[in-house]
């Protein structure tokens, strides 16, 4: 009886420690290289093709098995084929990873051992429900895709990481948009080409992202190239029922006609007014979330685009700034005409030449055109600046230099010691939002305007002309030296009337969102009016018209 007991005991024993050692297995490794190319097919279907770099930590166990996410359950299992450095191995339902939705490939005699590197490429050739109607333009169809990601307990270092969309046979160059991708340490624009079946492809790489963030990407493109019951609609009902199932039963009641007056009038409205104001975003949201510090030594005009100031304030900041440099002069205000001087002088910034050179073009067309291809340029040299930096940072930097700027201007003792440090900071001072409000509460009496005012102002120019010493400035003949007072009030109307007419006369009625639609493109369908069935607690679960995400990778 002894000897059974013991020998009991000795067996559970064993069993015991091989769970324990099967339990304690451990996974470390890095992703060197990983390259997804999804292949968004006209007929509905979408198949995704993986290629993974794994270098196995010198102390770690081998990696025997790979969880791969999916987006969703509509997937071919058939379909689905994978290899370790090009030689086959098996694919199984036994997925482990976080998410209902997801294989396994089973590495077998091929698993990486330690401190060795392999290449796990594993081919999805069939998903269905991946598109979705795009909420910005009823024409269009989207979807959006995030690749799979490991464990961060698992996975260490950089990767470089390349995603490649290949959309719809047929989708024409011009047609398709891209989604700004979240989380992307990378370029937000991606790379715009084609493969060699003539698809259109959008690339974005970056070798600075990791293997156990989620990155998601997206794209829209014309409804016509894909069969209509291949995008899932969602339908009112949809929507209903997938937040109110749960709550109490006199809400539940009572949701149904709330949400039918919010999806029916207060959607679109709400949509409209978003959409307006994100016409006039033209800064790129992302330059306000990237990296720490200040950004110092910004001019500025490019604090003011790196605040988003309304692009008619930031033309009428560049206009001062080419007149008190002697590059222009203003022959007539009401459209405003300039003469340009030949040659330039030098010290002028590149966006400045940019702007004398619109004017130089009689054609309002033409002149709008350069102006807009200017503004663009300069927003984009502004986010380049700022990579690295904190936006909001920057932003506040900037905003008390603005207000430093007031306080003395406040703070001078005579007329002329206020005058000559409006002069010295008139481009920091229009920085403020209410800049007409406060220079009608600052200069209460009258300002001694800058040498340089008489090239800006014909009229002021004119009436002096003949009263006043002339002084030669920028190859213009001036009309007024230092001694010559407007009253304050009047001085502050001139700069704002100036700016009303810039924006009204020079630039049109949709400039800044000819900007917009170049340097902050429509974002990824709205979130806000979607349905997912089926429910689950997949760590990347898709809520979001155009959504197609695949959950996380488990990191066995």
């Amino acid at each position: 009886m002894k000897h059974r007991i013991l020998a009991f005991v000795l067996v559970c024993a064993l069993v015991f420690g091989l769970s324990t050692s099967a339990a304690a297995q451990t996974y470390r490794f890095q992703l060197p290289k990983e390259e997804v190319h999804v292949y968004w097919n006209s007929d509905g279907t979408v198949a995704v093709d993986y290629q993974f770099t794994f270098l196995n930590d010198v102390s770690a166990d081998p990696i025997d098995f790979v969880d791969v996410g999916l987006p969703n359950g509509s997937y071919d299992f058939g379909t689905i084929q994978a290899d370790v450095n090009g030689k086959p191995v098996r694919v199984t339902s036994d997925y482990q990873g976080d998410g209902p939705y997801g294989v396994a490939v089973e590495l077998g005699n091929q698993a990486i051992q330690p401190g060795k590197t392999g290449t796990v490429h594993v081919y999805i050739g069939k998903i269905e429900r991946m598109y979705y109607p795009d909420s910005k333009d009823e024409t269009y169809a989207s979807g959006e895709f995030s690749p799979t990601w490991f464990g961060a307990q698992y996975v260490s270092g950089n990767t470089d990481l390349s995603v490649i969309f290949h959309l719809p046979q047929g989708v024409q160059a011009e047609e398709p948009r891209y989604h700004l991708p979240t989380n992307w340490p990378g370029t937000q624009e991606p790379a715009f080409g084609f493969d060699a079946d003539g698809r259109v492809t959008y690339t974005w790489r970056s070798t600075q992202a990791n293997g156990y963030t989620q990155y998601t990407f997206g794209a829209s493109y014309p409804a016509k190239y894909l069969p209509e019951d291949a995008i899932v609609r969602t339908t009112f009902l949809d929507l209903l029922l997938g937040g109110l199932a749960a709550l109490f039963g006199l809400i539940a009641r009572l949701l149904p006609f709330c949400c039918f007056g919010v999806f029916f009038f207060g959607l679109p409205v709400l949509t409209a007014v978003q959409e307006h104001r994100r016409k006039k975003q033209y800064i790129p949201p992302k330059i306000s979330i990237e990296g720490h510090g200040i950004k110092r030594g910004l001019t500025a005009v490019e604090a003011a685009i790196l605040m988003g100031q309304p692009l008619e304030k930031v033309m009428q900041m560049i206009l001062f700034g080419v007149v008190k440099k002697g590059a222009a002069q203003v022959e007539k205000r009401d459209p405003l005409e300039l003469s340009v001087a030949d040659p330039l002088p030098e010290g002028l910034r590149e966006y400045e030449k940019d702007f004398l050179e619109a004017f130089r073009r009689p054609q309002l067309s033409v002149r709008r055109e350069l102006l807009r291809d200017m503004t663009v340029r300069l927003v984009k040299s502004v986010t380049e600046k700022m990579k690295g930096f904190s936006g909001k940072e920057t932003i506040e930097y900037y905003k008390s230099i603005n207000e430093k700027a007031w306080r003395q201007i406040e703070a001078a003792g005579t007329p002329e010691v206020k005058s000559q440090m409006f002069e010295e900071a008139l481009e920091w001072t229009m920085l403020d939002k209410d800049y007409d409000d406060r220079a009608r509460r600052v200069f209460t009496g009258p300002v001694y305007v800058p040498t340089w005012w008489g090239r800006y102002d014909p009229v002021f120019r004119s009436s002096t002309a003949a009263s006043a010493p002339s002084a030669a400035g920028g190859g213009f003949n001036l009309g007024s030296g230092r001694g010559s007072a407007l009253p304050g009030a009047e001085l502050a109307a001139s700069i704002v009337t100036s700016t009303q007419n810039f924006a009204q006369r020079v630039l049109g009625g949709n400039f800044t969102e000819s900007v917009t639609k170049v340097t902050n493109p429509p974002p990824p369908p709205s979130r806000s009016g979607s349905y997912r069935s089926g429910g689950g607690g997949c760590a990347c679960a898709c809520a979001c018209a155009g959504c197609a995400c695949a959950c996380a990778g488990g990191g066995r």
